[in-house]
C-alpha cells in the first residue's frame, strides 16, 4: 500500500517538475549535478558537445587563474582548450557534489603530464594533480554561472615554475 502511494506521489511531483522545466523553471538536482559533471568531465574526453549542450548562452565563468570572466560557451571551450592542450591525455575526475536548488557543488581532482605550453610555462613532462571546487547554477536545465576555486599554487610548485613555499 505505501509503495503504491510512494508510486502516485513521485509520478505527481514528476509531472510537476516536467511542467516547470518546460516553463523554464529550475533543473532536477540530479540532473544539475549531471551537467555539472558532463562539464568538468567530457571535453577531457574530447567530447566538446556537452559544452553546447549544459551551457547557457550567458554563461559566465569566475576563475581565479584567469584576468577576466569566461563568457559564453565559445568562452568556455577556449579555456579548456589551453589546459587540454597543455596536459593533452589528462583527465578530470568528480570526487563529490552536492546540490540545494539551483546551485551545485563540485569537489574535483585534475590529473595529467604536462606535454604543451601553459601560460608561457614551456612543457616540463612533469606529471600533476590539482584538486579544486567548483560551484555552478543553473537555470533551466543549463548552467548559467559558475564559482571556480582550485590549487593553482600547487600546480606552478609542481611543473617547477616556482619553489615551493617555505613551511613554518
Amino acid at each position: 500500500m505505501l509503495a503504491g502511494a510512494g508510486v502516485v506521489v513521485g509520478a505527481a511531483a514528476g509531472g510537476a517538475l516536467a511542467r516547470r522545466r518546460r516553463r523554464g523553471g529550475t533543473a532536477a538536482p540530479t540532473d544539475a549535478k549531471l551537467a555539472a559533471r558532463r562539464l568538468l568531465e567530457e571535453p577531457w574526453r574530447g567530447s566538446w558537445d556537452a559544452i553546447d549542450e549544459v551551457v547557457a548562452k550567458s554563461y559566465v565563468g569566475h576563475d581565479p587563474a584567469e584576468p577576466d570572466p569566461i563568457v559564453g560557451p565559445a568562452g568556455l571551450r577556449a579555456f579548456a582548450e589551453r589546459y587540454i592542450a597543455a596536459f593533452p591525455g589528462g583527465a578530470i575526475s568528480v570526487d563529490a557534489q552536492f546540490g540545494d536548488g539551483d546551485t551545485i557543488v563540485t569537489r574535483w581532482t585534475a590529473r595529467g603530464t604536462h606535454t604543451g605550453e601553459l601560460a608561457g610555462i614551456a612543457p616540463t613532462g612533469r606529471e600533476v594533480t590539482v584538486e579544486g571546487i567548483t560551484v555552478s547554477r543553473v537555470e533551466g536545465g543549463k548552467i548559467v554561472e559558475e564559482w571556480r576555486s582550485w590549487d593553482r599554487l600547487g600546480l606552478l610548485v609542481q611543473l617547477g615554475a616556482i619553489a615551493e613555499p617555505a613551511h613554518a
